[in-house]
């Protein structure tokens, strides 16, 4: 993986997949800045542990989803580093929930966790990749979203990451002639750790017929593909990290 110097933004990188993805990104040798909301002492963890490769990297305490706060995360980021070529946007919030049980506030919260703050980071970081003629965004679904998944008690979340997906091909279209791929990586469930082996095996049989659920790690080799120089001809596609999970 060619870096030559290049800049990354992972956000919700304080914990699993998000973590899993920067350090990932960390030992290709790129520059990391990873956002977080809230948890200042995991983030400053995962800063050390970029550190401790010998990656130049940033935190920045966030809310994706407020535009003015994108904004500032974007300034940040290009008065650091100098500039900002890889946004992988990795924030979703999760709710098991049926329809009858929902507010119209929990609905909007999913949506604006899960599909509002693409946009918002999108539409920041575009200028600059612009500028640069470069760029690599890649947005975090979920496994099936490409294909408008259905399943009971996750109806927001659904709706979210298929459209997710669709704003996806639609940028990836749109910013092509600017040297900007966008791409989609599909994550099945994550290895829960505090799961009993008797669970996760069961899970495991049930659904992955690679025998194992999904590990942060699994994601962030995906991710760091469609980050990468060789990958400047792919854009607009949706690669499921699923182990075979619904094929």
């Amino acid at each position: 993986m060619a870096t030559q110097n290049r800049v990354a933004l992972v956000t919700g990188a304080s914990r699993g997949i998000g973590r899993g993805i920067a350090v990932e990104l960390g030992r290709a040798r790129l520059r990391v800045a990873i956002a977080y909301r809230t948890n200042k002492i995991s983030a400053e963890r995962v800063l050390g542990e970029l550190r401790s490769l010998g990656t130049e990297s940033l935190a920045i305490a966030t809310d994706v989803t407020d535009p003015a706060r994108v904004a500032e995360m974007l300034d940040q980021v290009v008065r650091h580093f100098g500039r900002l070529d890889i946004l992988v946007n990795n924030v979703g919030n999760f709710e098991w929930k049926p329809v009858f049980d929902s507010t119209f506030s929990e609905w909007q919260a999913i949506f604006h966790s899960n599909l509002s703050s693409v946009f918002h980071t999108c539409k920041g970081a575009l200028p600059i990749m612009r500028h640069q003629r470069w760029g690599r965004i890649i947005n975090v679904g979920a496994v099936g979203a490409e294909r408008a998944f259905g399943q009971a008690k996750i109806s927001a979340f659904a709706a979210a990451k298929a459209a997710v997906v669709a704003f996806s091909r639609s940028l990836a279209l749109e910013e092509a002639r600017y040297g900007i791929t966008v791409n989609v990586v599909n994550p099945a469930t994550m290895d829960d750790k505090e799961l009993s082996l008797e669970e996760a095996e069961r899970i495991s049989d049930a659904r992955f017929p690679v025998g194992r659920p999904a590990t942060a790690e699994d994601v962030a080799q995906a991710v760091k593909f469609f980050a990468s120089e060789e990958a400047a001809f792919v854009t607009g596609q949706v690669l499921n990290v699923s182990g075979g999970w619904m094929l």
